[in-house]
């Protein structure tokens, strides 16, 4: 275990994973990984870009007569609706994998950046890891914007009230427990790392959710698949509610995409459905914390041990990760934005170096 620990690049100053978890990682037969971190000198050095920018994939343009209901803007045109906004920044000595960011439920893209309390977000760490990274706001979600023309229908009467869009938002309190802050607003669970003093700044990037009125297939899948197609060598990170998107994207086509990593996924693929495309590429599930204690999540992941192992069986490289199980403990749902979420993304970075091929 000396060499192991040798062969490891852990920073002096700043020890990122502890040994034990390190230790824990090696040995656990699914999971045998060599962890190296980042480092506190790239960590807290420059941003290098050779290029930043965004743009838009997929969308479709459709006539209506609801555009509007003010005097001074047409009611009758073409619109474009269900694109999905793309922001990307490559890094100077870039890697050949790309990477893509997919947010979760009643969220944008900016749960990648900086977290709550301001340090350095995902989107930032992978750049600085050597990976062009690119984070999307899901259709109907963010800048990809809206479509109103329902809404708009309704307030006209030109519509039943009955057909206007199904819409909710996620109140602190309900968002507390299925983030698993605590078992109910405001307690918190022992050894919890997300940053409960800064909550607030979790709230204020919270946005209306349009999932339950957006289309079948949801347009984000289709529009991940033509960016995948695009960017050729992609591993997609999913995050909850998107959890199951990467899996529907290689269900269209496993083109351009190099690797899953679903985290904390609502759903992962049905153990007993045609698990082919996923055997194509490595795929990692990934779990936190105190998932037991909820009637939410301690489902979902039973049904995510399910599908690995039968995706292994049916020749695939699945692995599933949850973090307790090797030492890590206290992360809630929102793991990007918890105190060791640089720790997190050293092991999600580690894993796409030695899986998969730059």
């Amino acid at each position: 275990m000396k060499a192991l620990a040798k062969s490891i690049a852990i920073g002096l100053a700043l020890t990122v994973l502890p040994f034990s978890a390190i230790d824990a990682i090696a040995q656990a037969p699914s999971f045998n990984l060599k962890v190296t971190p980042l480092g506190e000198k790239v960590i807290n050095g420059p941003l290098s870009l050779i290029n930043q920018g965004s743009f838009f994939v997929g969308g479709k343009d459709i006539e209506s007569n609801t555009l509007s209901t003010l005097p001074a803007y047409a009611q009758s045109g073409t619109i474009t609706v269900d694109q999905m906004y793309v922001r990307y920044q490559t890094p100077t000595k870039a890697k050949s994998n790309s990477i893509v960011l997919i947010h979760g439920c009643c969220l944008t893209g900016k749960s990648w950046e900086s977290t709550p309390d301001g340090r350095m977000g995902w989107d930032e760490y992978f750049v600085k890891r050597g990976f062009p990274t690119y984070v999307i706001d899901q259709s109907g979600r963010g800048r990809s914007a809206v479509n109103a023309t329902a809404m708009n229908a309704a307030k006209m009467g030109k519509e039943s009230p009955e057909n206007l869009p199904v819409v909710f938002a996620a109140s602190h309190e309900s968002a507390w427990a299925i983030f698993r802050f605590g078992g109910e607003y405001p307690k918190v669970y022992e050894g919890m790392k997300f940053p409960i003093a800064a909550q607030n700044g979790l709230w204020q990037q919270m946005v209306p959710d349009w999932l339950n009125s957006m289309p079948t297939p949801n347009p984000t899948v289709p529009a991940l698949s033509q960016l995948s197609k695009k960017l050729q060598k992609t591993v997609l990170i999913s995050h909850s509610q998107s959890g199951i998107y990467p899996f529907q994207t290689a269900e269209l086509s496993t083109q351009g995409i190099a690797g899953i990593i679903s985290i904390e996924p609502a759903a992962c693929p049905a153990a007993d459905s045609d698990l082919t495309p996923y055997t194509k590429m490595p795929v990692m599930v990934l779990f936190g914390d105190y998932v037991e204690l909820s009637a939410r999540w301690a489902p979902r992941l039973k049904a995510c041990r399910e599908f690995v192992q039968k995706t292994n069986q049916a020749g695939g490289r699945a692995e599933l990760l949850v973090l307790p199980e090797i030492g890590i403990k206290g992360n809630s749902h929102m793991l990007m934005q918890d105190s060791n979420s640089i720790q997190i993304a050293d092991i999600l970075g580690s894993w796409i170096e030695q899986r998969i091929k730059n």
